[in-house]
């Protein structure tokens, strides 16, 4: 029995890993847009943070890439097919703009392809994550066992995405300075397609998923969606999760364009910063996994808010010269503190994915994941719209970083803020779904 179901996770593995490994990748041609609209479109901070959240609108429809997923089968599967269409969407817009001539470029042209980009990757971080809660919730010999499951895969995912992300982001910055933005975007174009034809290989029978005892249609799913989000135990905690997100103003182009053009931080480094990050992803999952699955999630996500806090306090010593003075070099604040706060932030979503597919009910988890995807989505390019608000509002520019400790500052004051309503996330997730049996 226990051989059987090793041979039936095999596969499962196989297809989570290497497609949460090429969702982690995708880091490798986003440092290529990043200069290439730096360098060569000549874009500002602010423009530049703009294009960055708007970019990332595809991942608000989440909830009905979800509901079509959970609903729609095409030729009797309905997780396998879709993360082919998304990879088949992200291989045509990449290889699109790997193929355009730089002159004939425009903010418009490559703002269209990188919608198109997020919209395949949503797609198939939809059918990924509903293939990652379907088998956690697979029935075992006891409840206990059954949450170290769907924590252990959960954990697996997200080393599978931080391994991508150390290495996508290692490789960007060594040859950020060595190719072209073209370049990176076609190797990324041709490692999408090999994610598309291994895809189309797999046999969703072969993953073991639950069998649905119906194909519901997409308005009866979206009712029970509807039904499910009612439910005070996963309204709350999704509601406090992502407005602890949206409520801080993202200062992400603004410390971008102070590390490269005021304080001429060399792209290696930033490269070298966003592998440190990465890493620490990939050391956060092995010990949330080894040691964290029990501590309560409230008191697990407000700790991380706090370091965020904290470490966004640093940052305001760093603008000002603190750490310099005290001899740390610039670079290699940068590479260690800059890289782990980047990453902090999604810390938090690992304990609250656990959570949240703990309490999904069966049929629903490609929606319910999905929407709580969409809505992290959506406070992100929330929070980076209510930066670019912020920086105009102080007056920080491309060439003017006099205030931006005072933004700095008022990020990490809407970061604590948070912490007084986390009453929202429950304390004892164990106790809680013993409850719901009896």
């Amino acid at each position: 029995m226990v051989s059987s179901d090793r041979n039936n996770e095999n596969p499962t593995r196989k297809i989570l890993g290497f497609g949460f490994f090429v969702q982690g990748f995708r880091c490798f041609p986003w440092m290529a847009v990043n200069f290439f609209l730096k360098d060569g479109l000549n874009v500002d901070p602010s423009t530049l943070q703009l294009l960055q959240n708007s970019a990332n609108l595809p991942m608000v429809a989440k909830p009905f890439y979800g509901v079509v997923s959970d609903a729609v089968y095409i030729s009797g599967q309905h997780r396998i097919p879709y993360i082919a269409i998304g990879a088949l969407l992200q291989v045509v817009s990449w290889l699109a703009v790997a193929t355009l001539s730089p002159s004939s470029m425009s903010i418009y042209t490559i703002s269209l392809f990188l919608l198109l980009s997020n919209l395949g990757a949503s797609i198939a971080e939809v059918a990924n994550d509903a293939i990652v809660a379907e088998v956690g919730k697979q029935p075992t010999s006891s409840s206990s066992s059954q949450s170290s499951s769907s924590g252990e895969l959960q954990a697996y995912v997200w080393m599978a995405s931080s391994a991508g992300g150390v290495l996508g982001n290692l490789l960007g910055g060594i040859v950020i300075d060595r190719t072209s933005p073209q370049t990176m975007f076609l190797f990324f174009g041709l490692l999408l397609a090999l994610q598309f034809f291994i895809t189309l290989t797999v046999r969703e029978s072969s993953l073991n998923l639950p069998k649905s005892t119906a194909n519901a249609g997409i308005i009866k799913q979206l009712s029970e969606l509807a039904v499910v989000l009612k439910k005070p135990e996963i309204a709350y905690p999704i509601a406090w999760f992502a407005a602890s997100y949206a409520i801080i103003p993202a200062l992400t182009g603004t410390m971008f364009f102070y590390q490269i053009e005021h304080l001429k931080i060399d792209s290696t480094v930033l490269g070298l910063s966003k592998v440190f990050g990465q890493a620490a992803m990939l050391l956060w999952s092995i010990i949330y996994n080894s040691h964290l699955k029990s501590v309560p999630p409230r008191k697990l996500i407000s700790a991380i808010q706090v370091l965020m806090a904290v470490l966004m306090i640093s940052d305001v010593l760093f603008v000002k010269g603190f750490y310099r003075n005290m001899g740390v070099p610039d670079s290699l604040y940068v590479v260690i503190f800059s890289g782990f706060l980047e990453v902090l932030f999604f810390f938090k979503i690992l304990p609250f994915s656990v959570l949240i597919a703990q309490y999904c009910p069966p049929g629903c988890e490609g929606s319910l994941m999905a929407f709580v995807m969409s809505a992290i989505a959506l406070a992100f390019i929330a929070s980076g719209y209510f930066g670019v608000a912020l920086a105009s509002y102080i007056g920080v520019t491309g060439n003017n970083f006099s205030r931006f400790p005072v933004g700095l500052l008022i990020q990490a004051v809407c970061t604590v803020l948070p912490i007084y309503w986390s009453s929202c996330i429950p304390d004892d997730v164990k106790s809680k779904s013993r409850s719901k049996k009896e």
